[in-house]
């Protein structure tokens, strides 16, 4: 996940937009793409898997395809706005997610919902990217508000959670095993709704990228670092994949898999307060090793109790710093390089996260096949998320401080 893949060059909104108003709009998109699109599969994962007969790696390959896709759509996204515009890649991208939602209610096929979540990954890519440029600009052109509004468009993924949290267990629960193509109509219905004020609102920019050349960022000085945000991409992903299969495994009903998905979505509206200090630490990766180093403590403490304190304790960490990775990278990529190279820069930082994630739901699901337990997949995902950590804390400046615009 990764909103400013791409920084434009003209820093004013688009006229007659209020900022919040527009970025609250421009945040659907990540609410459709990411919040649902990606993360609600976790939430049908458990029918899904039951009623088609599916093994661990094959249910842990819908998230790495959906992935492949995100990936793919990020890489493209830059040509894309510049061919089609920035209006038609957000509401481009949000339609083509509804549309791949609808598809995984009408079919059990395994190759056809292979290609619903790769397109979900695409649309989601195509939004949040265009999205969250757009969002850089419009506040960075209220300096004085910037954080504050940057984080209105970082709690789209979080809503879409906690959205999806409230519905989907509680229609598996009315509905019965096998049920899960009916919980794909509600999060395709609801994605529907929320994609409605994308048109009601004038999102067009003057904005456009920079060019800024791939020679001038250079992989080494920062090698250990894309090797953090790789093993985060494989971590974070194998938690957000089967972390509710585990819930109901242990006893985990309707309640208590709604409660746990919510608190990691409703974590998303503390971040930018709970890590403000952090993130504005300019000592090369330590502000993304101390938050790693969180992610991977929410991570692991469902390996010891199934309780619901417990659990909720998991979620509420896992969740608060989650939320802040991203953040961390941007920030770290401001501190350590000049505007024209932070294009190159977190481009790099996206390859890295999205391979990772790309392979960490299927090799983490063809462990649990081979060990026979869910568990392993967490000790998995905590262990990636720990190296992780270990790997930024290595991370040293790029360069002396003044020299950065």
């Amino acid at each position: 996940m990764h909103t400013q893949d791409y920084l434009a060059q003209d820093r004013r909104p688009p006229p007659d937009a209020h900022p919040a108003r527009l970025i609250l709009t421009l945040s659907l998109a990540a609410t459709v793409g990411l919040g649902i699109g990606r993360f609600a599969y976790a939430l049908v994962l458990p029918d899904m898997r039951d009623d088609l007969g599916w093994s661990y790696s094959a249910a842990g390959f819908m998230n790495t395809i959906n992935a492949v896709g995100y990936l793919a759509g990020a890489l493209m996204a830059s040509r894309l706005i510049r061919l089609v515009g920035w209006s038609a890649a957000i509401r481009g991208g949000t339609v083509a997610c509804v549309a791949a939602l609808a598809l995984c209610a009408l079919t059990g096929n395994f190759f056809a919902l292979s290609l619903a979540r790769l397109v979900l990954g695409v649309g989601a890519a195509a939004g949040f990217v265009a999205g969250g440029a757009l969002a850089a600009t419009v506040a960075q052109s209220r300096p004085e508000r910037a954080n504050f509004l940057l984080s209105l468009f970082y709690a789209g993924p979080g809503i879409g959670i906690l959205a999806s949290g409230l519905i989907a267990p509680y229609t598996l629960a009315h509905f019965g095993p096998g049920s899960w193509w009916i919980v794909w109509w509600a999060m395709a219905l609801l994605s529907a709704a929320m994609t409605i004020p994308l048109f009601l609102v004038r999102i067009e920019s003057k904005a456009r990228f920079t060019e800024a050349g791939h020679a001038s960022f250079e992989i080494l000085p920062v090698l250990v670092y894309l090797a953090a945000y790789f093993l985060f991409g494989a971590g974070y992903i194998a938690y957000m994949t089967f972390m509710i299969a585990y819930v109901r495994d242990g006893g985990g009903g309707a309640a208590a898999q709604a409660a746990f998905w919510s608190l990691i979505g409703m974590s998303a509206f503390v971040t930018p307060w709970v890590w403000r200090r952090v993130l504005a630490l300019d000592r090369g990766g330590l502000a993304t090793a101390i938050i790693l180093g969180t992610n991977a403590l929410g991570a692991s403490l469902p390996i010891f109790g199934h309780s619901t304190a417990w659990l909720s304790i998991s979620a509420v960490v896992f969740g608060v710093a989650f939320f802040a990775v991203v953040g961390s990278t941007t920030a770290f990529v401001r501190f350590n390089y000049p505007h024209e190279v932070w294009p190159s820069a977190i481009a790099a930082m996206t390859i890295s996260f999205g391979i990772g994630q790309t392979l960490g739901p299927i090799v983490v699901g063809a462990i649990t096949d081979v060990l026979g337990s869910l568990s392993y997949a967490l000790n998995v995902s905590a262990a990636l998320l720990a190296l992780g950590a270990m790997a930024a804390l290595c991370q040293r400046r790029v360069r002396p401080k003044g020299s950065v615009p």
